[in-house]
């Protein structure tokens, strides 16, 4: 049970920890324990951070699209 609700988040999800754990050179099950355990900490404020970080995430992706040409605007 517990498998599948964790594959569909990963499958529909906004790939944050993913990401960020690319670029940091880490796994991402460490970055997603870490938002995890943060997000117990301080009550909630991590989410936020979270949630700042997929909005990001998803606005630098559709600005910077590669597209084949001028004419795909």
């Amino acid at each position: 049970m517990i498998d599948i609700i964790r594959h569909f988040f990963e499958r529909n999800g906004f790939h944050v920890s993913s990401r960020l754990a690319d670029r940091l050179g880490m796994r991402a099950l460490n970055v997603r324990l870490f938002f995890i355990y943060v997000t117990f900490f301080t009550v909630g404020l991590s989410f936020g951070f979270y949630l700042t970080l997929a909005f990001l995430l998803k606005l630098k992706d559709m600005l910077y699209t590669k597209r084949s040409s001028v004419f795909d605007l």
